[in-house]
């Protein structure tokens, strides 16, 4: 299955407090452990100036690949999108 594209939609992500990496995000209000982190995307030196800059994370679950978005002028995390697989 592909990673599918989803609305947008605030999560809540536990990282490290050294690295700022996530290590479990709040789905279903249950919460899932990441294994494993993909990919690490900056948009420090483009992006929208309505939005800010942020900070892109391909991660994935037991249960699901996600992409995950930190959101650095609004500080918050939003889920981009999803496989189920």
């Amino acid at each position: 299955m592909a990673i599918v594209r989803i609305e947008p939609k605030q999560v809540q992500v536990h990282v490290g407090w050294l690295d700022g990496r996530p290590r479990s995000v709040v789905l279903a209000d249950r919460r899932v452990p990441v294994v494993s982190i993909a990919q690490v995307r900056d948009e420090l030196a483009a992006y929208p100036v309505e939005r800010g800059p942020r900070r892109i994370f391909d991660v994935q679950t037991p249960q699901a690949k996600l992409r995950l978005s930190f959101e650095r002028r609004r500080r918050r995390w939003m889920l981009e999108e999803l496989d189920a697989a």
